[in-house]
């Protein structure tokens, strides 16, 4: 154990050590922080204590405003790296407990940070790859009988989205004005989305990326993950159902998307892996892996609306839901020899599960608007109002501790007028 204080609620336990970029008001500077309990280590402070053989060589990039250098490193170094973390915080170890100006220099009290991107992200990619999710959309827009796209149980679909409107936890979003055509026997019109959703995803960050025309082949995938993070990837179904024949979301998907500002590393998940969906039929040998990737991550999603005076949870899901791994996302991605770079994000897609309370979209709790969310206090929602607050928290639950993401929150603001 740690000889910091972490409540056995707190996301952020001694086995979970996630990584972000934080500033204060007292040092605007940009700098990479762990977070425990309700601290943050700031390892810019403490760079000189990394003296393993990989990142002896390597202490620069522990004074960097972004993780990108670090998630290039790679993989021995991330392991070197959590290694030396834990020696330093634990209990039986007096470095860090017993130099009192140290500690007065290294650790900030996370209310006294703000949180920002914990990387440059060069590109995003958004898979599809809950088949609850993608059935439930497939029976509302074709019909039971064509739920599923033949591709789909093939191979993981996915597109490329928007890198430049990924935004950290508690960005406001902008409601998004475009094309729709709510009347199919009149021509379009232009205006504020009248259907704006949420969508409950989870996204990893590539660390060691793969040169152009080298895939990754899916032995290597794990080395290539360097961790995960919540999001939110905000969606105008109305602007969206207008546009995507014949190439796919456009501007329903790239207006916003938030991220949660902690980015839990993958040996943190570990512990929690769960045997993967059984996939039928069998993919082809380049998406196939053995080992258990997919995780056991409690999932929430909550809507608080103006003058609500608290939440209320419209949604309980699990990141275990997945049908494809993200072994096979990445395998798929490159294995036409596209290249991937440190700090590039890819995205599970919406999180939906078999039960309507682990639906992953208001698109699926209000079943394509047919009927109302009840979000408590007399009112309830098919989509999103002007004014309301969406929070997606996860964490996996340990013995007596938490591996947890911390805050994925965004507030709609009103569209522009035009």
């Amino acid at each position: 154990m740690s000889f910091i204080k972490v409540d056995a609620t707190s996301d952020f336990s001694y086995h979970n050590l996630p990584y972000g970029i934080f500033s204060t008001s007292d040092n605007p500077k940009h700098r990479i922080g762990v977070a425990i309990g309700d601290q943050i280590l700031d390892l810019s402070m403490i760079l000189s204590l990394f003296r393993g053989p990989v990142m002896s060589k390597h202490q620069d990039v522990f004074d960097q405003p972004t993780l990108n250098a670090f998630m290039a490193v790679g993989y021995e170094g991330w392991r070197e790296t959590r290694r030396t973390l834990q020696v330093l915080l634990s209990s039986n170890e007096s470095t860090l407990r017993d130099d009192v100006s140290l500690r007065s220099r290294a650790f900030v009290h996370q209310s006294a940070a703000t949180m920002h991107l914990p990387a440059d992200i060069g590109d995003y990619t958004d898979f599809y790859s809950s088949k609850d999710h993608a059935t439930n959309v497939g029976i509302m827009f074709r019909g039971k009988e064509n739920a599923l796209m033949p591709n789909w149980l093939r191979l993981p679909v996915g597109y490329h989205g928007r890198a430049s409107s990924v935004v950290v936890s508690g960005t406001p979003i902008r409601r998004p004005s475009g094309q729709m055509r709510p009347d199919q026997t009149k021509p379009p019109v232009f205006g504020p989305s009248k259907q704006l959703d949420i969508e409950l995803e989870m996204a990893f960050f590539v660390g060691g990326g793969n040169r152009l025309g080298e895939p990754i082949p899916i032995e290597k995938a794990h080395e290539h993950i360097f961790g995960m993070v919540l999001m939110n990837d905000w969606s105008a179904r109305d602007i969206q159902a207008w546009e995507y024949v014949p190439l796919g979301p456009f501007l329903g998907k790239n207006f916003g998307t938030t991220i949660s500002p902690w980015v839990v590393p993958m040996e943190a998940l570990l512990p929690f892996a769960e045997s993967n969906s059984i996939q039928d039929p069998e993919p082809l040998p380049y998406l196939q892996h053995q080992d258990a990737y997919t995780f056991n991550i409690n999932l929430f999603v909550s809507l608080k609306g103006q003058g609500m005076a608290e939440s209320a949870t419209i949604c309980k899901s699990n990141f275990k839901y997945m049908y494809w791994t993200m072994k096979q996302q990445l395998a798929h991605h490159t294995v036409n020899g596209c290249n991937v770079r440190p700090g590039d994000l890819l995205a599970s897609g919406t999180i939906s599960g078999p039960d309507p309370e682990s639906f992953g979209s208001m698109l699926e709790l209000s079943w394509r608007g047919s009927k109302s969310v009840d979000v408590g206090g007399g009112e309830n929602r098919t989509f999103l109002k002007d004014g309301d607050e969406v929070t997606i928290t996860g964490y996996c639950e340990g013995d007596g501790h938490r591996v947890g993401f911390g805050a994925c929150m965004g507030t709609i603001l009103p569209a522009l007028q035009h």
